[in-house]
């Protein structure tokens, strides 16, 4: 049982003044493995004081010297490596192939920041004057708990390469994982108070990060909900603010593809991380001639999907991150049913054999119309619906016919996929693969954000021109 009672301040660990606990609860077995203090405005604002303090010395360092101290963090995480995958499973319950790849990813976001910024011209000329390129402040990076290494690697190596010292507030359900992640950057031997964690609830910890007047910029993901409340409360002192928010992503299936492999793809992008992801391909657009097919293959190839304990080699999926959450995705099941959609595979309930945690049983909806409540808002869960279109102009009008526009899929012969993938108002349109770029930029279209992340787009979020003029 472990108990998590300080925050990363100022390069220390330092006991925390905040005293509200939370439980740790397994989501595999439903036990209480551990709890954390959760930080208060008090702890928040001692890291963000900590951020101003460090940010003029931070600023004005080298190139050479940031890239320094990047590699010096890559090599840090790459040490802790065996802890930070272990806590994922641990803590939310990621599948272990699903862990190892992101600490490597988290490991990957710093070397390749360090290579970015030593190709990036921070001056230029224009005419009489000088344009430089300078870091925006503190900034404050707001991180979720799926996967909570991947995040505050890519935030922060953007940001600190970009000359930004950091405060991270990571989600209440990665306590575990972020207190891992603060090990591994201790170690890297950054100066005291270019990166600072804590840990706590949007209500405390978060308001106090958008709306302290030392906080110049806000990167969140999560909720287009909470995304929203961050908008207005940054507003006040014109914080500057990214947003990677929520995400409802159609896999569109071509009247010429191939079927075989694309319904096994539209599997794999739909559970992707459990369908825990703001990138799954949670609705499927096939055409209506060929569903009864589509429909058949989904059935013949869910069983490849292993429901299971996330340190099982065979598992494909594991259990929801919460009891509250699996409460949620049980919810729209049942409003799935309500609103007159058909269960082809799954339903209500846990897989037999796997009652103590919270896996949810991966369920497949069809029958169902694109106005529907499971075809237009973010579950978050194993929740497919499935749907039928005419023509593609019909097949992008449903594409395109939510809120959101994070990522999108289309499956069908070379030319006609990215004929259809070019009319999709998506931040990122992956044809006939799975979009694996990191150098390329990763953001939203309507209400899936602002701003963009990853490669030198990211770093770009956390600069400001500046102009000097002389005679």
């Amino acid at each position: 049982m472990e108990h998590i009672t300080t925050h990363y301040i100022n390069g220390k660990f330092l006991p925390s003044h905040g005293q509200r606990t939370m439980d740790i609860i397994s989501p595999v077995t439903g036990e209480l493995i551990g709890d954390g203090l959760l930080a208060d405005v008090e702890d928040t604002r001692a890291a963000i004081d900590a951020a101003r303090n460090a940010f003029d010395q931070w600023a004005a360092t080298s190139v050479e010297e940031r890239q320094r101290y990047l590699q010096q963090l890559a090599d840090a995480i790459d040490a802790h490596r065996d802890e930070l995958g272990e806590v994922m499973s641990t803590e939310y319950g990621a599948i272990a192939s699903f862990s190892g790849q992101v600490v490597d990813a988290a490991r990957d976001w710093y070397l390749q920041a360090k290579d970015v910024i030593g190709r990036t011209e921070f001056s230029e000329q224009v005419n009489t004057a000088e344009i430089r390129r300078v870091p925006v402040g503190v900034a404050a990076l707001i991180t979720p708990w799926n996967g909570s290494a991947w995040f505050m690697a890519m935030k922060s190596a953007a940001a600190l390469a970009a000359g930004c010292t950091v405060v991270i507030k990571s989600s209440e359900n990665s306590i575990l994982q972020s207190r891992a992640f603060a090990k591994a950057v201790d170690d890297a031997g950054l100066p005291p108070g270019v990166i600072n964690i804590v840990y706590g609830l949007g209500e405390d910890a978060g308001q106090e990060l958008t709306t302290h007047p030392d906080v110049d910029k806000i990167s969140f993901t999560g909720s287009t909900q909470v995304g929203k409340i961050i908008a207005r409360s940054a507003v006040d002192t014109m914080k500057r603010v990214t947003l990677e928010l929520g995400g409802k992503a159609p896999t569109v299936i071509l009247d010429d593809a191939k079927l075989d492999d694309a319904v096994y793809f539209a599997l794999l992008v739909w559970l992707f991380n459990s369908g825990q992801a703001c990138t799954s391909g949670a609705r499927l657009l096939v055409p209506e001639s060929r569903v009864e097919e589509v429909k058949s293959l989904i059935l013949a190839k869910i069983g490849e999907f292993k429901v299971g304990p996330p340190h099982d080699p065979e598992t494909m999926v594991g259990p929801m991150v919460t009891q509250a959450h699996f409460d949620r995705v049980q919810s729209y099941i049942r409003l799935g049913v309500e609103e007159g959609a058909t269960i082809l595979t799954g339903g209500e309930g846990m897989p037999e054999g796997l009652e103590a945690g919270t896996f949810a049983r991966p369920t497949v909806f069809v029958d169902a119309r694109s106005d529907m409540r499971i075809a237009q808002e973010e579950i978050f869960g194993p929740v497919l619906t499935v749907l039928t279109y005419h023509d593609d102009d019909e097949a992008v009008r449903i594409a395109n016919g939510t809120d959101y526009g994070l990522q999108a899929y289309v499956l069908g012969e070379h030319g006609h996929a990215h004929r259809v993938a070019s009319r999709i108002r998506a931040g990122r349109v992956a044809v006939n693969t799975l979009p694996a770029d990191s150098d390329a930029p990763f953001g939203g279209f309507k209400q899936s954000g602002i701003g963009r992340e990853f490669g030198h787009y990211g770093i770009d979020e956390y600069l400001e021109y500046a102009t000097v003029f002389s005679s």
